[in-house]
């Protein structure tokens, strides 16, 4: 992958060759990204009206095969059950299902299913599981790949370590779902992808620099410590290599591995890592200092983002994230710890995994203060809290570009929120952008990061190494939106670093440049830059 260790981006945007950007991208004054957790299209949207949701799935990819290339007999149970109560804080389901309910229920079929009749198994009398937690999925670098199974899909339950739950879908209640609502009057785009395989650290590089981070070129960990986990891959490059004790059949349990780590072969991060600046799950209980000797912690990152590349244009930006302060001076989050912060998640902000972004030197002291911007803590999903993100909306103070990231009580992260808490709070965030006096030139895109698990039907276009992956729901939002459509267009989450490229007439990112390279050389359409939902004059 082309790295910018040695290049700023001051250097890449004064040697870039001059991308003319189309007149109408002035329409486009404000651009706003929210990004949610942990669904895949199917399982949120596959119901949508007119939308390339279940009805339109093949038999190819809803019957599941088992580890052999068979297809199972049904499926699998969820291994472990579905507990009534899971992490501390989190809202919880009425009744606990134990693994043989599960067991007896799934053995029935082989194809996807409707949560809320899981639910029923366990004699919940609101079989409502939009507001249960639901449990958490496998959602790993090359799990999510073998999963996926070449394009047909058809080996979720098989890789899953929750066994038959992948193959769950909700079927929305209006008053759970507003964004549905949101959906219905402006674009609801059905062919959007996951930048990254796998799970939210990596797609959270992927929204900010298109890239994967690098533990330097031989994985040893250069503070003296232990060093991170290098996970075992067959020849194919794709396949983990199994366990002795790994259960030769999904029916008989979860797989397991060799290893499945945090890095590649090569020394690439793929899976959860935590920053090696404050604030940090490997920081200490003041969140003064950082355990850069911990196999988990990232060394500092150097590449380019899209960050360097506005301010370097002059153009103004901001990541705000739900429970920032609280976490610049709160203890790690802990399940149950009451010095904990609010589920915020410290790979959620990946700025913080960058040098430009070191709280030790001047600049990136001066860099958090003007970007990496505090939302509140949500304790109402229905009405936004006090915070800099709330006033810089109310007061017409957006900067152009403008991320927000809710922390986790209300990110819909299966394990620790829930769909509707999650879906109501976006739905507070957008009522409040479209009362802004920025609205009349605004963009809004809100998307999850990565599937979380949940199976889906459609195949991800063939491109490079590190995706795209498994499809997600995306809504594109603005006063100059298609109203009231779907889009198919082929998008990933790199489509948002195009559209803000295009604008601002920013260089390419050397990971966009990498990924059309990549899309052309098997041959697959290029992707959008989300203009093919809007109307721009």
């Amino acid at each position: 992958m082309l790295k910018l260790t040695t290049l700023t981006a001051t250097a890449l945007l004064a040697a870039a060759p001059s991308m003319a950007a189309t007149p109408n991208y002035a329409d486009i004054q404000t651009v706003v990204v929210i990004y949610a957790e942990n669904r895949s299209f199917d399982n949120l949207y596959g119901t949508f009206p007119g939308a390339n949701g279940l009805a339109k799935a093949s038999k190819t990819s809803i019957v599941q095969l088992d580890r052999d290339g068979k297809p199972m007999r049904g499926l699998p149970a969820i291994w472990g059950g579905v507990a009534a109560k899971t992490m501390a804080g989190a809202p919880v389901a009425p009744v606990a299902i134990t693994q043989g309910q599960t067991a007896t229920w799934l053995s029935q079929f082989n194809h996807p299913y409707d949560v809320a009749g899981l639910y029923r198994t366990g004699s919940a009398e609101d079989s409502d599981p939009l507001r249960y937690t639901n449990r958490d999925l496998y959602h790993r670098f090359y799990e999510n790949q073998m999963q996926i199974n070449g394009g047909a899909n058809n080996m979720f339950a098989a890789w899953a370590d929750s066994g038959g739950m992948t193959m769950g879908y909700f079927t929305p209640k209006p008053k759970d779902l507003p964004l549905w609502n949101w959906a219905h009057q402006y674009v609801l785009a059905d062919n959007f992808y996951q930048a990254a395989f796998g799970g939210s650290f990596l797609n959270h590089f992927y929204l900010i620099c298109s890239c994967a981070p690098l533990y330097g070129h031989d994985g040893i960990n250069p503070n003296g410590g232990k060093n991170p986990s290098v996970t075992a891959v067959e020849a194919d490059g794709v396949t983990l290599t199994p366990a002795p004790n790994s259960p030769a059949s999904a029916l008989e349990g979860p797989p397991v591995f060799k290893l499945s780590g945090n890095l590649t072969p090569d020394f690439y991060a793929i899976n959860t890592m935590m920053p090696p600046f404050a604030p940090s799950g490997n920081a200490d209980d003041t969140q003064q200092t950082v355990d850069l000797k911990s196999a988990s912690t990232l060394v500092p990152q150097t590449e380019t983002t899209i960050g360097d590349l506005l301010s370097a244009a002059k153009v103004d930006w901001a990541y705000y994230a739900g429970a920032w302060d609280f976490a610049l001076t709160h203890a790690p989050f802990a399940a149950g710890s009451s010095k904990a912060s609010p589920d915020f998640q410290y790979h959620h902000q990946p700025f913080n995994y960058f040098t430009a972004f070191d709280p030790s030197t001047p600049e990136g002291k001066a860099n958090r203060a003007a970007h990496l911007l505090d939302a509140g803590v949500v304790t109402d999903p229905d009405t936004l809290p006090d915070s800099r993100f709330l006033s810089d909306i109310r007061d017409a103070k957006l900067p152009p570009v403008s991320f927000y990231k809710p922390h986790g009580s209300v990110n819909e992260h299966p394990g620790y929120a829930n769909v509707a808490d999650g879906d109501h709070h976006i739905a507070a965030v957008l009522t409040a952008l479209k009362a802004s006096p920025q609205w009349k030139h605004m963009l809004v895109v809100v998307t999850y990061d990565e599937f979380g698990g949940w199976w889906d039907h459609a195949a991800p276009p063939k491109a490079d190494r590190f995706g795209p992956g498994t499809r997600i729901p995306a809504l594109i939002i603005s006063p100059f939106a298609k109203k009231g459509t779907l889009d198919h267009t082929l998008y990933d989450t790199t489509s948002i670093l195009r559209f803000i490229t295009h604008k601002w007439n920013l260089p390419v990112l050397p990971g966009i440049a990498e990924r059309d390279q990549a899309l052309a050389a098997h041959h697959q359409p290029q992707l959008g830059d989300l203009t093919g939902a809007l109307v721009l004059r």
